[in-house]
């Protein structure tokens, strides 16, 4: 998967537009795109969506927070739609996430549902505690497939005036990126950059994507449909990388033993057949999501 859409929860013309659309995976939002006074109603129109004809797409659904004391009502709403994952937003830590991952339990056992079926996304950095539990996702529950992060609600918890300056993100928030890309890393899930909030100017919605890719995210997250072709784009290998990766992977392959071989007279080494093998998996999924 290499683009999450947002679409509200409770716009069902939003969802049927994005439904057809490029996303690799939908976003469908209860939580800050929906008021407070129409939280009942927008449950009813998410279980309306999920209920319609399923394409290849990954349907996910953001739940209020757990300090809300909504996200049972929200899980009771759409678990039994089957939905592909949950968007835990204001995730604090492993034991946030080990918390939902309960509550799924009860609701796929309940439903009838494949036990563990159910994945797990955490917003991980949208409050100050957040960023002291990145380090803790190691040996989470395996529901949990990625983290994200998020500026916006960050920076009404540090209290900031604003997160960046003439588009380029300032010190705190770039400091909460970047340990979240770590984390997911050290823990062996996927990192998903935040939205880019520039709606019109889709160049540099890519030049972020591409950005975002190089220093090692998988996805990216995107709140406008027009968003989603530039962040496929960035994030499924170019011909040469392909290229260069098979290369790599042959060269291993033909002497398994090698802990360095030579390429076009470059010594090509274990870390390098690693990233080969990763830029191999991004092939994949990027076949699978142009079935879509």
């Amino acid at each position: 998967m290499r683009s999450f859409l947002f679409v509200p929860g409770d716009s069902a013309r939003k969802f049927e537009k994005a439904r057809g659309g490029n996303a690799d995976a939908l976003i469908i939002d209860l939580e800050d795109s929906v008021s407070a006074e129409a939280k009942e109603a927008a449950r009813a129109a998410t279980r309306a969506m999920l209920e319609t004809t399923r394409n290849a797409q990954k349907w996910f659904v953001r739940v209020n927070a757990l300090d809300t004391g909504l996200t049972l009502a929200d899980l009771t709403a759409v678990m039994p739609l089957l939905p592909d994952g949950i968007v835990l937003p204001k995730c604090a830590s492993v034991a946030d996430v080990e918390k939902l991952a309960f509550y799924l339990d009860a609701f796929e056992a309940a439903s009838g549902l494949e036990a563990g079926s159910t994945r797990i996304i955490a917003v991980a950095t949208e409050t100050a505690e957040s960023i002291f539990g990145l380090s803790s996702y190691k040996d989470a529950s395996p529901r949990l497939w990625g983290l994200m992060w998020g500026a916006e609600d960050l920076a009404a918890s540090l209290g900031a005036t604003e997160n960046s300056v003439d588009g380029v993100y300032s010190e705190p928030f770039r400091l909460a990126r970047n340990m979240c890309l770590m984390g997911a890393a050290a823990a062996g899930l996927a990192a998903i950059d935040t939205v880019c909030t520039n709606i019109g100017d889709l160049a540099y919605v890519e030049a972020e994507a591409n950005a975002a890719r190089r220093d090692g995210f998988a996805a990216k997250a995107v709140i406008h449909p027009n968003h989603v072709d530039p962040v496929n784009r960035a994030f499924t290998p170019r011909p040469e990388e392909v290229a260069w990766a098979e290369q790599v992977i042959a060269a291993f392959a033909a002497d398994p033993r090698a802990g360095v071989v030579k390429i076009d007279g470059k010594m090509i080494d274990k870390p390098h057949e690693r990233a080969a093998r990763k830029i191999m998996a991004m092939v994949n999924r990027s076949e699978v999501a142009g079935a879509v």
